[in-house]
């Protein structure tokens, strides 16, 4: 029997694109992808990969049951959902034609692991990522605000016109799949220590740093801040990276001294920008000038400095 696959899609409002991956990955569906030209990226439908067999009907109607509470969190309608079947040798080349290579910022380009590096992107500095695996490939603004962010600083440390964030250690709290730490890496930057509460991430930020190679530069565990401060043993980080949702910073924020040394500096994203004065002051009260230094649509990001 020819083995066949349900095609799931629905449009990927950019709050919801993070979340939804997240949650598709949670419930054991690892094929997704988003449909999106970097030219247009905010034309983007979400796309994933299910075997017919394991989801009958009921099963599907309780699937998207379970993604809509994840736009209920901004006040949004969960988008039609549309399902088609496919053969199965259709649809791994069907998955895989949706990725391309996209450029971020001024140096930076995110290939998947399986296309050859374009020779027009030839003077980029390459992230090689394996889309498949987990969520977090750089085409939600809040990753491509952090991306842009670490580029400049990069360029303000570099000497004499060269780009290069210097012999610095990184902390990525949250690191989703690693994008982040591996871009610092690429630019200069000592060692990452990562953590994520999500194992999938965990897994796919060790997978990306292999693909990348920087598996002996980059370290992740399982856990949240307290794991990410054992990870520095006791040595906080010159740079800290958290694209996380802004509540889950306020809760964390308290225990940044651990991960962020006091001459270090902070790029916090994944808040939206009507989040950013409540923010902003709960940063306050725990010593740090928090400034919202940069935005993508209602998407911000925000700097950190000891006051």
């Amino acid at each position: 029997m020819t083995l066949s696959w349900w095609r799931l899609e629905l449009l990927s409002l950019p709050e919801l694109e993070e979340s939804l991956i997240w949650k598709l990955n949670a419930l054991g569906i690892p094929r997704v992808a988003v449909r999106h030209r970097p030219e247009q990226p905010e034309q983007r439908q979400l796309v994933a990969w299910l075997p017919a067999a394991d989801w009958p009907e009921a099963e599907r109607i309780q699937l998207v049951q379970a993604l809509a509470p994840l736009a209920d969190t901004f006040g949004l309608s969960l988008p039609e959902v549309s399902w088609e079947e496919q053969d199965d040798e259709d649809w791994s080349l069907s998955w895989k034609q949706h990725w391309q290579a996209d450029p971020v910022g001024q140096r930076l380009l995110i290939l998947p692991a399986w296309l050859e590096l374009p020779p027009e992107h030839a003077d980029r500095l390459v992230i090689r990522m394996d889309p498949g695996s987990a969520f977090g490939t750089g085409s939600h603004p809040t990753t491509r605000l952090c991306l842009e962010a670490i580029e400049q600083l990069a360029e303000q440390r570099g000497a004499q016109g060269a780009p290069d964030l210097g012999p610095i250690r990184v902390a990525d709290l949250g690191c989703g799949s690693g994008i982040l730490g591996i871009a610092a890496l690429l630019q200069g930057a000592t060692t990452v220590a990562a953590s994520d509460t999500d194992s999938l991430a965990v897994r796919a930020t060790r997978d990306n740093a292999v693909v990348s190679g920087f598996a002996d530069r980059l370290t992740v565990e399982l856990g949240s801040v307290e794991r990410l401060a054992e990870l520095l043993e006791g040595r906080p980080a010159d740079l800290l990276l958290c694209n996380i949702l802004a509540p889950v910073i306020e809760a964390l924020c308290p225990a940044f001294d651990t991960v962020l040394a006091p001459t270090g500096l902070g790029l916090l994203s994944g808040l939206l920008v009507d989040q950013a004065p409540r923010l902003q002051a709960a940063l306050e009260e725990q010593g740090w000038r928090a400034e919202l230094t940069a935005q993508q649509s209602q998407w911000g990001l925000m700097t950190i400095r000891r006051a």
